[in-house]
């Protein structure tokens, strides 16, 4: 089963890259995804180690970072809300 998996995922990345390549894309919303995220990360380690809400960690992990690169500040809000009554 894991074979299956790692060859669907090699498949879907080259050919992701063939698409890529083949219409030229400008390479911008590489840059915009990738200031994106390292904000997201920044921000999220500044609101753990800053202690400016005592008790709240949001830990690090591709889940976190993707919501709050989703979705922005209110990504954050909704992780805090969800830590806060749910766990």
């Amino acid at each position: 089963m894991k074979m299956i998996w790692t060859s669907l995922l090699i498949v879907s990345l080259v050919l992701l890259l063939w698409i890529v390549v083949r219409n030229r894309l400008s390479w911008s919303w590489l840059r915009g995804f990738s200031l994106q995220l390292i904000a997201a990360a920044a921000v999220l380690y500044l609101l753990n180690y800053s202690d400016i809400i005592p008790n709240l960690y949001i830990p690090l992990n591709p889940v976190t970072v993707g919501t709050v690169v989703a979705l922005g500040v209110p990504g954050i809000a909704l992780i805090a809300g969800v830590q806060y009554f749910f766990v």
